[in-house]
């Protein structure tokens, strides 16, 4: 049986975007991003992180390090009662020309077979221009905060909520 998911972006979407996040003492939530993670859930939505991670593949920092802070930001916001089911990233530099980078659909192709994800009824929200590509991709709606919506909580109540009634 497949289910709905909701493809959340992190830096700029669930936590501020410092550049490069990867230290624990950089991790920031955005205001709202713990409610409205919850009110997904509450509505039957998986909820899953996918990310352009490209300081691994420029040398800033190593699969550790983001591994690391992955850990810490899915034990925080489970203590906060909003879950994640997983997380999916791209490691790879923009020049590399592989599959998972977004706006390309191998994170969410990925994610669609480990989850049974129903694409027609889910969701990217994000604040980049390749989150909307990645929806398009894959046949999903996009929501871009700075854009659509000016936060997560509002992206997720003026949309995706709205249209799942």
């Amino acid at each position: 049986m497949t289910r709905p998911f909701v493809f959340l972006d992190r830096d700029g979407t669930l936590i501020e975007d410092r550049g490069y996040v990867h230290k624990l003492e950089d991790y920031a939530p955005l205001p709202g991003a713990y409610e409205a993670v919850r009110a997904l859930r509450a509505a039957g939505f998986g909820t899953a992180i996918v990310t352009n991670q490209s300081g691994i593949g420029r040398g800033l920092y190593g699969e550790d390090d983001y591994g690391r802070f992955q850990a810490h930001l899915r034990r925080d916001f489970a203590a906060h009662g909003a879950e994640l089911d997983a997380d999916y990233h791209c490691p790879h530099r923009p020049d590399a020309g592989c599959e998972c980078r977004k706006p390309r659909p191998g994170l969410v192709v990925r994610a669609q077979r480990e989850l049974a994800v129903d694409l027609a009824r889910s969701w990217v929200i994000g604040d980049q221009d390749s989150d909307v590509g990645l929806a398009r991709a894959v046949g999903c709606a996009a929501v871009r905060i700075g854009a659509d919506a000016s936060s997560l909580l509002e992206a997720v109540r003026r949309y995706v909520l709205a249209e799942s009634r």
